[in-house]
């Protein structure tokens, strides 16, 4: 995936078990938000600092969807804790963060595995990816988006 390609669409089940696809919101521009797993220290930043900015983001058109490996239960107990305000989408089988390249091998204290990439994709309202931010900054995560979008305030 890059910058200037259509972004794939999708089916998945979210926190209330609802089927969302990404061509709901086909007009809009969308926040795609991929991150390794619910209830982990810097998800959880990422997640509450989308959280404390999601009136802004919402009234600028922005929609924010999250997308990780677990399962639906989880993302319910997540939103549920953290007072979330977004759709959070169950990739259980790997199909959507294999088609956005993004399960790669990853490495934390010396030990190797297979996780999710902390990436968000830009979407537009033509369905394009207008920008893809690699170097995720949890903490201000929401600041990022706006920046790249190129709105302030």
């Amino acid at each position: 995936m890059q910058e200037g390609d259509t972004a794939p669409d999708f089916s998945a089940k979210d926190q209330n078990n609802n089927v969302v696809s990404l061509s709901d919101f086909k007009g809009k521009k969308v926040a795609l938000y991929f991150y390794p797993k619910d209830n982990t220290t810097t998800c959880t930043v990422q997640a509450c600092n989308l959280r404390d900015n999601f009136t802004k983001l919402n009234d600028l058109g922005i929609v924010v969807l999250g997308i990780s490996v677990d399962n639906e239960k989880s993302h319910k107990k997540f939103e549920t804790k953290f007072s979330l305000p977004f759709t959070l989408l169950a990739d259980t089988d790997k199909k959507i963060v294999n088609e956005y390249g993004l399960w790669a091998q990853k490495k934390l204290w010396g030990r190797e595995y297979m996780g999710t990439l902390r990436t968000t994709f830009l979407i537009n309202e033509t369905g394009k990816i207008e920008h893809i931010i690699e170097k995720v900054d949890s903490k201000n995560h929401a600041e990022q988006i706006l920046k790249v979008w190129g709105i302030t305030g």
